[in-house]
């Protein structure tokens, strides 16, 4: 086991330890005060050490411990520890580095002074409240400010020594705030106003140290900002380069948490006080634009992305930060980005946090209960939104990309569904909420939010869910009063119910003709797709202006003979082929080339189709077939009477290799 000292009197400092502390090392960590080692996780592997060693003391130490390493992540200031414990690894011939701060980047207006007398001796020229950050050692400094008792106020660590050196200065029992930081941007602006300062006394103690949220409280607080400059800019690794180094040499191992969350609607009045919680003390915080701007990030460590992959990639590369907080909009299990993120962060503790859906948001506005209502997304997605409002009572969608609000109320009204009910939700839990109700086709000329919410209300939602749909039903004539061939509704009905679709089937109908059984395959592979093969020009018209009639945009047709029209299509799940053109072998064969166990009908009005595909069943040696004969009469007015005329008999094959029945 590896033995390791580190010297952890910053916030770095005691985050290394933590990460040690679940490796396997002994692990020694040096404070100089009990109110230190309060600071410190225990663990089994852990020893504190809470005293100020000098030189001699740590040559001592280093010495009888024989570490492996001793890492230095004292406090930028401490310019004398640093000194003294680099100098005592040397004399030991002990590995030695030092974990270093980055400067924090002004670009506000400061008074920029070398040490704190000098600060004082600004301060005694000004009149006003004095808020001073720099801790309890150096109070006495500033007591010769004319006024100190009324106008110094000191923000120390809530420890008895902090407190007694305030006190010992003469400072009044109200004027010393004792708080253990870093504090928030909005903390800091509360401080400042409540001992209404004119002036913050700080060190650059960078941003783990809180500086960043000092500076830009002090900022908008429009507060004097007086900084006591650093040592010059020192050398040594950052923190993730530590735990990079400590992973290569020792063989340890970074497992970040990761914590997705869900925040609602956006609003933090919204937000459980679990997801606040997290995301309050994540060291990183990761989201899209508008997500992250629900929160302060003054000073907070942040990446701003939505793509799954980029931001697994961040984590695992980003070793300074034990937890991350990644934002997701409404709930996590509600079409949320959690679902592709997951699997990627596989390497890491991760946790998720449900929050409120929009879906929950909106029908809660509405009064409305939500347990019997279909949920369908359509941001950035393909979806049959006309074949779903049809056969459900209530439908939410979420709406984005090509498929906004206006585009969905436009395909509900040219579908004949201009009179159903709708509820526009548009930026829901922010303070320009807005929400509209009316009839699809009164509300499709309106503008609205990209990111809406829909709730759609169909009280006459009845879909036809059995085959054979009447022959009239389709369109036939082409416009020069001729006919394209259809397969009977008789036919259909039998054909449909032996291919045995699926609601995903990606399906072929070759020779569509006017797309008869292309529309009722599409109707039930609602989720699925139907290419529809064709080359009569008349006949691909037809085929199109039926499927727009049933309003179904997953058909899309293929023009062409088959089978060379089929080569780029994708493997089908199910085929029904029409018409052949005499090429039924070779279509056959592409077929299982796709894909072996593809389950094929084909019907045969003439013999020589049928002997056709009598040989095909034998010559390809499915593992299942059947052929069934079908003859239809259908009656015809004659006078006062009704005569049955028959329609051409019918040969219906089917054939399948595995799963399934033939």
């Amino acid at each position: 086991m590896y033995n390791i000292c580190i010297f952890a009197g910053t916030t770095e400092g005691r985050k290394l330890t933590e990460f040690l502390s679940g490796q396997s090392a002994a692990l020694t960590a040096c404070v100089a005060t009990e109110y230190g080692e309060a600071m410190i996780k225990s663990s089994e592997n852990l020893t504190i050490l809470a005293e100020r060693l000098s030189f001699d003391e740590m040559k001592e130490l280093f010495s009888k411990a024989k570490f492996d390493l001793v890492i230095d992540a004292t406090h930028p200031y401490a310019v004398e520890a640093t000194k003294n414990i680099s100098s005592a690894c040397r004399e030991t011939g002990t590995e030695y580095i030092r974990l270093a701060r980055d400067h924090s980047n002004i670009t506000s207006e400061v008074v920029f002074v070398s040490d704190a007398e000098e600060a004082a001796e600004f301060l005694d020229k000004t009149q006003g409240n004095i808020l001073i950050t720099t801790g309890s050692k150096e109070i006495t400094k500033f007591v010769e400010i004319h006024d100190f008792e009324n106008r110094i106020y000191a923000r120390v660590l809530p420890n008895t020594a902090s407190i007694q050196a305030c006190a010992d200065a003469g400072m009044k029992p109200a004027h010393i705030i004792a708080m253990q930081g870093p504090f928030s941007e909005e903390m800091n602006i509360a401080m400042l106003k409540a001992v209404s300062a004119e002036y913050i006394v700080t060190k650059d103690g960078g941003s783990p140290g809180g500086f960043d949220a000092k500076i830009s409280a002090a900022v908008k607080s429009d507060v004097r900002i007086i900084v006591i400059g650093r040592p010059q800019k020192e050398s040594g690794l950052c923190y993730s380069q530590v735990i990079d180094l400590l992973c290569d040499k020792f063989g340890f191992f970074c497992k970040p948490e990761v914590s997705i969350a869900g925040i609602g609607p956006g609003n933090a009045d919204n937000m459980t006080l679990c997801v606040m919680k997290t995301v309050s003390s994540a060291d990183c915080i990761i989201g899209a634009k508008r997500m992250l701007e629900a929160f302060d990030l003054s000073g907070r460590a942040f990446f701003e992305s939505a793509d799954a992959k980029t931001i697994a990639d961040f984590i695992k590369s980003h070793h300074e930060y034990g937890s991350f907080a990644v934002l997701m909009s409404g709930d996590t299990g509600f079409f949320s980005g959690t679902k592709k993120l997951i699997p990627l962060l596989s390497d890491c503790e991760v946790n998720v946090l449900p929050g409120i859906s929009s879906l929950a948001y909106l029908c809660s506005k509405l009064h409305k209960s939500y347990e019997d209502v279909k949920t369908v997304s359509l941001h950035g997605r393909d979806y049959d939104i006309v074949s779903c409002v049809r056969k459900e009572n209530s439908v939410f969608a979420l709406t984005g990309g090509g498929n906004d609000v206006k585009n969905v109320l436009s395909r509900l009204t040219n579908a004949g569904l201009g009179d159903v009910k709708v509820y526009i939700g548009e930026r829901l839990g922010c303070g320009d909420e807005k929400i509209t109700c009316g009839r699809a086709s009164e509300l499709a000329d309106g503008a609205y939010d990209k990111l809406s919410s829909l709730l759609i209300e169909n009280e006459s939602a009845d879909f036809l869910v059995s085959y054979g749909l009447p022959d009239d039903a389709f369109l036939r004539n082409t416009g020069d009063n001729k006919l394209v061939p259809m397969t009977k509704s008789e036919v259909r009905s039998v054909c449909l119910s032996k291919l045995m679709l699926t609601e995903r089937a990606v399906c072929w109908d070759i020779g569509a003709g006017t797309g008869s059984v292309s529309v009722e395959m599409a109707l039930k592979a609602s989720k699925g797709k139907v290419y529809a093969v064709e080359y009569k020009e008349n006949a691909i018209e037809l085929i199109k202006k039926n499927a727009e009639k049933f309003s179904l945009d997953n058909i899309i047709v293929a023009d062409g003979k088959a089978p060379e029209a089929c080569e780029i299509l994708p493997a089908p799940t199910h085929a029904f082929i029409g018409g052949s053109s005499g090429n039924m072998k070779e279509i056959i064969s592409l077929l299982l080339d796709k894909n072996p166990h593809v389950r094929i009908v084909a019907a045969a009005v003439s013999l020589e189709t049928v002997s056709e595909l009598a040989s095909c069943m034998k010559e390809f040696g499915f593992d299942k077939t059947e052929a069934v004969s079908l003859a239809v009469s259908r009656s015809e007015k004659a006078g006062d009477y009704n005569l049955m005329k028959a329609l051409n008999p019918v040969y219906i094959f089917t054939m399948q290799n595995g799963g399934g029945k033939a």
